[in-house]
């Protein structure tokens, strides 16, 4: 099994680390990860200068390694297209330090490098460790490692990607697995107007995470609270159903001018 792995936490990141080496004993890795920090970047990817790659160094593993100038998605892109000889069989994005919950998907670097491999329709996995400071990777980096197997064994359906978050807790203490569904949660954000050392104003994005309005037994923001992993199943399909069909009853054609 050919493993890519990437991550938006940037090549010297101990998540990233820990699961280049938990999947060496299960597969051949090669990793491409942003050469700093790219957290919160989303699915952007870069149209307007180049992109660089440059040989790295894994502490503790033999894999192939590029730190690479772009967001993860342009590592994916890197990787399949340029820098491997071979087209990966799965794709790890992570250990990312946090979890990615409710909301945070549609900010997440870490899933989007997850998203960017479904579109190329190459299996993928996001993973991240429910921990602010000092965090237990291993664990995370162990069990994805073991679900990358299972996902070379059984496949994904095209356009899919599994989203995992793992409790920070050690290995004996994790009560299960849960497959769950996306919640709800979210941030509560504000700008805070600040003045530079010249007098002239600047803003500066903080917040915090908000309780889940209905934190329900069946999502990812639950498990994870209740001492779960949780793994789920998104779609690049962003469609909403619902509200397509109730769009097909408004009056949209006599919207149009004339």
């Amino acid at each position: 099994m050919r493993i890519l792995v990437t991550n938006d936490d940037g090549i010297e990141a101990e998540g990233l680390h820990a699961l280049v080496r938990a999947c060496e004993r299960v597969g051949e890795v090669a990793v491409v990860a942003p050469h700093h920090d790219r957290s919160a970047s989303g699915h952007a990817i870069t149209l307007h200068k180049p992109l660089r790659a440059f040989p790295a160094r894994i502490p503790g593993a033999r894999a192939a390694a590029w730190a690479a100038t772009g967001t993860p998605a342009d590592c994916v892109l890197l990787a399949v297209y340029a820098l491997l000889e071979a087209r990966p069989d799965v794709v790890l994005s992570g250990v990312n330090l946090g979890p990615n919950i409710g909301h945070d998907l549609t900010y997440s670097g870490t899933v989007s490098g997850a998203m960017e491999a479904a579109i190329l329709g190459i299996p993928a996995i996001a993973v991240s460790v429910d921990a602010e400071g000092e965090a237990r990777y291993e664990v995370a980096a162990a069990f994805a490692a073991a679900l990358a197997q299972e996902v070379h064994r059984r496949g994904m359906p095209a356009d899919a990607l599994l989203n995992v978050n793992v409790p920070n807790l050690e290995a004996s203490r994790i009560r299960g697995v849960r497959v769950t569904r996306q919640s709800a949660r979210r941030y509560r954000s504000r700008l805070e107007r600040r003045t530079d050392p010249r007098g002239r104003p600047y803003y500066w994005l903080v917040g915090e995470r908000a309780a889940a309005e209905a934190d329900e037994p069946d999502t990812d923001s639950h498990a994870l609270a209740s001492g779960f992993v949780s793994v789920t199943p998104l779609q690049m399909d962003l469609t909403h159903t619902a509200l397509r069909a109730a769009l097909e009853g408004w009056p949209l054609q006599d919207l149009l001018p004339r």
